[in-house]
């Protein structure tokens, strides 16, 4: 592999999409098993600061937060204090009688039914298990709209358990399972899922970037945050921070830097050590790299609220499946990633993969709102190309 090559090749990619104003800014990082080949960055923190991007930059990552969480479940798992066929009902009395919305009546009263199964951990953790999101479907969003009931009210009281959209084990559909597995840690442990992924996972990988809660030095390193328009101009925009440890949840919330996310990329190619640290099991790991929902394939989403995110469909000339909590192509990218490899993504547009077969992973940070923005899915295709032609 010709690194030096490769290094300039994505510079380059990086600083011509900012200049482009394809991206307002962009960070990428490879690592191999045993460390980062590569590390880059171009353009601004935010649009309207002078500051650049820097290798310690700190990103909002979103859903990259999900595998995460799934990292800290599945070492309760792996010690027999979780089972992932167990109905989590048990730990959660929220989730022991689920109801499925039907749709709405004439007069706008949601329709609900009795679900067929359980909600089990590793529904939960392969979005097989009929929770769904208001971004993409539009049922959900019509009843939390009717309901008055937002997504952070769902996880304290049984009343407001949102209804499934699909019986459990019936279908994929990308949704807040890993926000109740979160739910489901802090049941089994006692302890808040901050608390215990700080002491489980970023401590032991020394992953000192990383958390729920940035204090002032964190802060002064938050890459800025961005909206694409409808008149295609990206423009800088404003987020909130998680405050209350009720919040935090294991789908998204995290705070983290490229080389933070790429140790944690770096322990999955290891087979869940790093630096001397064992944080998982090399069984665990491969389980957690495998499809876990049988025959059940990733279908695309609509797109319910379009400042959000586009429709998303990635990868769709081959089949997808999900592992614990991995999205897996199950054959070859032609000129990309080989098959079974690890990938997910964070909302606004952070995407990475894990590639067992060639030893590799990568990720790529912006910071930018809607979701699979096509401009930045080019630059990430490119990203990738030019990662496997070296």
């Amino acid at each position: 592999m010709n690194i030096e090559a490769m290094g300039r090749e994505l510079d380059r990619l990086l600083g011509e999409a900012v200049a482009a104003g394809e991206v307002a800014h962009a960070a990428g990082i490879v690592t191999r098993a045993d460390g980062p080949i590569w590390q880059g960055h171009a353009g601004p923190r935010r649009l309207d600061e002078a500051a650049p991007l820097t290798a310690d930059t700190v990103f909002l990552i979103h859903s990259m937060t999900k595998p995460l969480t799934a990292a800290g479940v599945m070492g309760l798992v792996e010690q027999g204090r979780l089972d992932l066929d167990e109905d989590c009902g048990r730990l959660l009395p929220a989730l022991a009688e689920p109801k499925v919305l039907e749709g709405f009546a004439a007069d706008g009263t949601p329709r609900l039914r009795a679900a067929r199964g359980k909600i089990t951990l590793r529904r939960l953790l392969t979005h097989s298990s009929g929770f769904v999101y208001d971004i993409w479907n539009p049922n959900q969003l019509a009843w939390q709209e009717a309901s008055g009931i937002g997504r952070e009210d769902f996880y304290d009281d049984p009343a407001h358990c949102p209804p499934l959209g699909f019986d459990p084990g019936a279908r994929w559909e990308y949704g807040i399972g890993i926000d109740w597995a979160g739910k489901v840690l802090e049941a089994a442990t006692g302890e808040t899922l901050h608390d215990y992924l700080r002491d489980n996972l970023f401590g032991p990988l020394a992953m000192t970037s990383t958390g729920y809660v940035p204090d002032a030095a964190i802060t002064a390193r938050l890459a800025g945050v961005h909206q694409r328009g409808e008149d295609g101009v990206i423009r800088a925009a404003e987020a909130g921070m998680p405050s209350d440890p009720a919040g935090f949840t294991g789908g998204g919330g995290l705070y983290s830097s490229a080389a933070d996310y790429a140790r944690f990329m770096a322990m999955i190619l290891n087979g869940g050590e790093l630096d001397g640290q064992r944080v998982l099991s090399a069984e665990t790991v491969r389980a957690m790299g495998e499809n876990q929902m049988g025959d059940l394939r990733v279908t695309p989403l609509p797109a319910a609220m379009v400042e959000m995110t586009y429709p998303v469909d990635l990868y769709p000339e081959v089949e997808k499946g999900w592992g614990l909590s991995f999205m897996i192509n199950l054959q070859d990218l032609d000129g990309r990633r080989r098959a079974g490899s690890l990938a997910w993504a964070g909302l606004r547009n952070s995407y990475f993969w894990i590639d067992p077969q060639s030893g590799l992973a990568a990720a790529l940070f912006t910071q930018m709102l809607p979701f699979v923005d096509p401009a930045t899915l080019a630059l990430l295709d490119r990203f990738e190309r030019a990662i496997y032609a070296a």
